[in-house]
């Protein structure tokens, strides 16, 4: 075994969050190695293996990879998994994929990760609501054009894997979308792989204050799923 993932918090880190499950869901090897957030700020445990200070970073030996999109296409060059196998199936999802990577703005913002919690929403801003639009059109299209289960096709790939921590903002506050797309986000729940990150990020021994206060920001919190395995 040569990679080494260094991820953060599984409760919070929605970027660790990507690369990890695609490579569990892909059979392949690593090792991980998880560094908890520090708290609000520079998180400077993490200089000690990523240049960006950041997570998520693959090591490959000496090969220094970081940035989860280089991650995935550092991954692509030895698994032919990582993508569809189709070219069209193929283009469509690494330009989906992309668009997570830079867009969905006001969701990130509005609606940080949380394995454990599930909170009262309540309107969603404007900014969120388009977000929820383009996302519901983009799952739809994806299933629609490459026939599912998942958005370009048969298989388990890449584009799945960036949307899985979409799913769990999804559940965890409650955001609607049409039919085809809820359906897609309970699969994404229950891919082994995602249910197997969500189940070990709600019992994590850690509790980062700055990213609860992100979470809650004053609403109503309806359940706290680390309390039924405390």
């Amino acid at each position: 075994m040569n990679y080494r993932l260094f991820i953060a918090n599984r409760n919070y880190s929605s970027w660790s969050m990507r690369p990890w499950v695609l490579m569990r869901a892909l059979d392949i090897d690593f090792e991980e190695v998880l560094t908890p957030f520090e708290g609000a700020g520079r998180q400077r445990a993490f200089e000690a293996f990523s240049p960006t200070g950041k997570v998520p970073c693959l090591h490959d030996h000496d090969q220094v990879i970081w940035e989860s999109m280089a991650i995935v296409e550092y991954l692509a060059e030895a698994y032919p998994g990582v993508w569809p196998a189709q070219r069209e199936a193929r283009s469509w999802a690494r330009s989906a994929t992309a668009e997570m990577h830079a867009g969905f703005a006001a969701l990130r913002d509005e609606c940080s990760m949380n394995c454990a919690l599930r909170i009262e929403l309540g309107t969603p801003s404007e900014a969120l609501t388009r977000d929820l639009e383009r996302l519901d059109a983009l799952w739809q299209e994806g299933l629609a054009c490459f026939g599912g289960p998942w958005l370009a096709g048969e298989h388990f790939t890449a584009v799945d894997a960036f949307y899985a921590p979409v799913a769990v903002r999804i559940r965890g506050y409650g955001l609607r979308l049409g039919p085809a797309s809820m359906a897609y986000a309970e699969r994404l729940l229950d891919q082994p792989a995602v249910a197997e990150w969500i189940e070990q990020g709600i019992r994590e021994p850690w509790v980062d204050e700055p990213h609860e206060a992100d979470c809650i920001r004053g609403r109503r919190v309806l359940e706290d799923l680390r309390q039924q395995v405390a």
